[in-house]
């Protein structure tokens, strides 16, 4: 011990002890993280009634004069972390008086005060290590913030503060002059603080013993596989330690069979309870090797049981989940380790750290980054005389691993940051903290029904295997089993222009399609169609009829694929900026009898089947010089003459072997293609973008997937599809809701 002058809020002389191992670990994350409140352990009780603020700021002063490690703060000496503890210290109370506000907003301001106050980092060197604070929310209504470093407290600690203001607010409040009279005091004087602890644990662990722990957990640990819970996030380089927490409560019945169940496999109900989340982290995982941290309250002295400070340690109960083992299987192997773990348990987690030194990242917490725990800290309920004690609920915003999952029973008398709701609760309580910006909120809700569904499997059958164990909830299977594997859909058994005819009825006068200027109406397209179709029947082309069309897109080629197939045709698109060799060869080979094309296109077929010329089975329809001729015949709907089943186009592949291939397609496949879809939908309203040409399948989706839903199909020029810049403008300009992308 040494004496090295004042410091900050204290008088008298400040002696210095070495810092524990724990304490050193902080110290290092806050040299580290600067600024930050990771470490700060707030609570918020709401009081009701008559307060006495001598008396309560008497008693928090007393319990720092009682507890050293309540008046220290830290700093380096020769390069070692020391202890500073002043030989006096007062904590003042910070009164924040809110009844200026209008009653309707004093909760929310109280809220934000708090959320403030416990992001509010502390200074270890400097400073008390203990904040508190009393917001007046009215004569009678205030709300208790006590805020602490990690670094001189613990889960523990929360008990023990707890008892100690109880029992001296109400000394104080009934008038004692001297709590440190022996024949007043309502508690004895502490024997040992914790600096006496942190000597002691410096001393001892060293030698023998200490080789004696770190031989087993080399063993124990070598070789261990990093935990990768899949979630829609990644770890980011930088930790933000955002978190948020959900909430659990499990049935009295399914905690009475667990309990029942650790008794029957003598285990522990914590053994039995971690053998489920360590399946839960199998069953997301699908990795065997899985270790989670649990932290212990190390306090296996009785000396160290009244003592505020940083005792808490971490133990890594790593299992091997291989050979997927029944669940009393698993059970057997958690009970295995957790018995090591616990016959080890004095290796303080630094020292195992700086021992097995894993690879470190920034991202990522050493050894475990899944913590489990069931609390049992013998925590009693506060009771102040004159008033009424509950907990104010707050946001906890941090995480400081992945996943933080904490269990509760119910005859703990349980208070803690979570609220009130579960004062009446029976059975088994829990608080899953999560890292935000790893997991969504949906997800960790998910998760809590999982193992909550697991359990009850688990309670069900303990020889199930692991593999087997009930997860999902019946939503969830509903939705596995009927919903996402019920493919079969009820198709019209409608040809594609009877579905269009369809459309055309219900909104004739809505747009069709649109390239650029040139807009056709559902009725203007129908019609034309119409005209075009009894052109054909002219011709011969009927049911199966392979009809050619080489055109750009335009209104006009839409058209041109509707009056084949209601004069009972297939169509065959020809893409005009094909190599000429190559539409001869696509022609010949799909004995194509009648080709629609446009006037500006130099056909790529021989002399004597040249338009106008006779002598050739090949008829070439040129819609615009025939058109006049076309506009002659009837714009009425024609006698439909085909089935679901006949062809409906027939369109050649890229020819990778050297040669195109024709693949035929019906009526009935374009419908399952684009009704009644289960993957998108589709409605009248909707602008979906034509950029395939007419020759690619995709062309497909885009046209008849407009057409046939009501919606309106909206020509982009292939210039501009080349160009993302131009391309992107233009989606936006046309305001488009669909597009079907492929892969370059």
């Amino acid at each position: 011990m040494t004496s090295v002058g004042s410091g900050p809020n204290i008088s008298e002389e400040v002696f210095v002890f070495p810092a524990s191992f724990a304490q050193q670990r902080l110290w290092f994350f806050d040299r580290l993280f600067p600024g930050t409140a990771f470490y700060n352990v707030p609570t918020a009780i709401r009081l009701t009634g008559v307060l006495d603020l001598a008396a309560l700021e008497e008693s928090f002063n007393e319990i720092v004069r009682r507890h050293e490690v309540l008046r220290t703060t830290f700093g380096t000496q020769e390069g070692q972390l020391v202890q500073l503890i002043a030989s006096h210290s007062r904590v003042s109370l910070a009164l924040i008086d809110l009844q200026q506000l209008p009653v309707s907003e004093r909760e929310a301001a109280a809220q934000q005060t708090i959320a403030q106050e416990i992001q509010q980092p502390f200074n270890l060197a400097q400073g008390s290590l203990l904040r508190v604070t009393l917001l007046q929310l009215n004569s009678t209504e205030y709300v208790l913030v006590i805020n602490l470093h990690h670094i001189v407290f613990d889960e523990w600690s929360i008990a023990l503060l707890i008892r100690e203001l109880g029992l001296l607010y109400s000394a104080f409040r009934a008038g004692k002059p001297s709590l440190r009279q022996a024949t007043l005091t309502p508690l004895p004087e502490l024997p040992i603080q914790y600096a006496d602890f942190a000597h002691w644990q410096r001393e001892w662990l060293q030698g023998d013993v200490l080789e004696s722990q770190l031989s087993y957990w080399r063993s124990q640990l070598q070789n261990l596989s990093v935990l990768e819970i899949q979630s829609n996030r990644s770890h980011l380089n930088e930790p933000r330690y955002r978190g948020a927490t959900q909430l659990l409560e499990l049935p009295l019945d399914l905690s009475q069979a667990l309990l029942a169940l650790s008794q029957q496999e003598g285990a522990t109900l914590f053994m039995t309870l971690l053998a489920a989340y360590q399946a839960l982290l199998y069953r997301y995982t699908g990795q065997t090797d899985i270790a989670v941290g649990s932290p212990i309250a190390n306090r296996n002295r009785r000396e160290l049981e009244d003592l505020i400070g940083f005792f808490a340690n971490s133990l890594v109960l790593r299992t091997d989940l291989s050979g997927n083992p029944t669940f009393r299987e698993l059970l057997l192997r958690v009970r295995q380790v957790a018995v090591g773990a616990y016959a080890h348990q004095d290796l303080p987690f630094e020292k195992l750290v700086e021992e097995l030194h894993p690879e470190r990242q920034a991202s990522r917490n050493p050894l475990f980054q899944v913590v489990f725990a069931l609390q049992n800290a013998p925590i009693e309920q506060l009771e102040l005389p004159g008033l009424t004690l509950s907990s104010f609920k707050f946001e906890i915003t941090t995480a400081r691993f992945d996943l933080e999952f904490y269990l509760w029973e119910c005859a703990d008398n349980f208070r803690s940051l979570w609220g009130d709701g579960w004062q009446q609760s029976e059975g088994l309580r829990g608080a899953l903290v999560y890292n935000t910006d790893l997991f969504e909120r949906d997800a960790i809700a998910r998760m809590l029904q999982h193992f909550q569904t697991l359990l009850a499997g688990a309670v069900a059958n303990r020889d199930t295997h692991l593999a087997d164990l009930p997860i999902l909830s019946v939503a969830e299977q509903h939705q596995l089993l009927v919903e996402w594997n019920q493919t079969e859909r009820d198709y019209p058994e409608l040809c594609i222009h009877q579905l269009f005819e369809s459309i055309v009825t219900q909104s004739p006068e809505a747009i069709a399609v649109s390239f650029g200027k040139q807009k056709f109406t559902y009725q203007q397209l129908n019609s034309g169609s119409n005209q075009l179709a009894h052109y054909l029947r002219k011709l011969g082309v009927g049911s199966e009829t392979l009809v050619g069309i080489c055109m750009e897109p335009s209104p006009i080629m839409v058209a041109g694929l509707l009056g084949i197939l209601k004069a009972g045709g297939a169509y065959v698109p020809l893409d005009p900026t094909y190599p000429a060799e190559r539409l001869r060869f696509m022609l010949e080979d799909a004995q194509v009898s009648v080709l629609l094309t446009q006037g500006n296109f130099e056909l790529p077929i021989t002399s004597q089947a040249q338009p106008g010329n006779k002598g050739t089975d090949l008829k070439v329809v040129c819609l615009e010089r025939d058109w006049e001729a076309i506009a002659l015949c009837s714009e009425e709907n024609l006698i439909n003459r085909t089935t679901v089943d006949n062809l409906a186009y027939v369109v050649y592949t890229s020819g990778s072997t050297g040669t195109p291939k024709g693949v035929a397609v019906t009526h009935r496949a374009v419908n399952r293609l684009v009704c009644n879809t289960n993957y998108i939908n589709l409605e009248p309203g909707d602008k979906v973008a034509q950029c395939a040409n007419i020759s690619f399948d995709a062309a497909t989706f885009e046209i008849w997937g407009a057409l046939l839903n009501g919606a309106q199909l909206v020509g982009i020029d292939r210039e501009v599809t080349l160009s993302p810049q131009d391309f992107a403008q233009e989606i936006q300009q046309q305001q488009i809701d669909v597009l079907f992308l492929t892969t370059a």
